[in-house]
């Protein structure tokens, strides 16, 4: 019964949204953009390159959510006699953004789950599967406009123990610097 109470005040608090959001000026656009970090921990992994597609609606002038996804690899490196394969994410998440003002600061977060792609095998020299992905997470700080976006990410694959050569956990992650380009959809 209790969560049968939090799902009608979700549904009830999301059509307040929705309704709010229609009666006023709604932004719809894709945002599409690249980013490139060097990898965190950086046992399994030298550096990555990514691109990211993403579809946001404007709630509020200030609150936004969305959809994302896009293409991050991660180059391997060889680490004390195991070279590590390269490996791709794919994300599929939830997108929520956070505009203190119309234009200046921001921050957000995706939540979803990483797909991981490549070669099946952690290393070239073992026998250990790659695992096939994790929960993802990216938060991201920024400057933003009407147009374009700046931001410092923070972009992490949670695979468990999954992959692991010896006592060396398989670390999928990053810290690096991307940009977006919004294209409007309409209002």
């Amino acid at each position: 019964m209790k969560m049968f109470k939090q799902a009608i005040l979700l549904a009830g608090v999301l059509t307040v949204g929705v309704v709010s959001a229609q009666s006023s000026k709604m932004n719809n656009m894709i945002k599409v953009g690249g980013n490139v970090g060097l990898a965190v921990p950086s046992d399994n992994f030298s550096a990555s390159v990514g691109v990211d597609v993403a579809y946001q609606n404007l709630i509020t002038p200030g609150f936004g959510l969305g959809i994302a996804t896009g293409y991050t690899h991660y180059f391997g490196k060889d680490n004390n006699g195991i070279n590590n394969n390269d490996v791709g994410v794919i994300p599929v998440g939830a997108l929520i953004r956070i505009y203190p003002k119309q234009t200046g600061f921001y921050f957000g977060t995706d939540l979803g789950y990483g797909f991981l792609v490549g070669d099946n095998k952690v290393a070239s020299n073992s026998t250990v599967d790659r695992p096939d992905g994790g929960f993802y997470i990216k938060p991201e700080i920024g400057y933003h406009n009407k147009d374009w976006n700046f931001f410092v990410q923070y972009q992490k694959v949670f695979t468990g123990d999954k992959g692991q050569i010896g006592d060396r956990d398989y670390n999928v992650g990053n810290i690096g610097v991307g940009f977006s380009y919004n294209i409007a959809l309409g209002k």
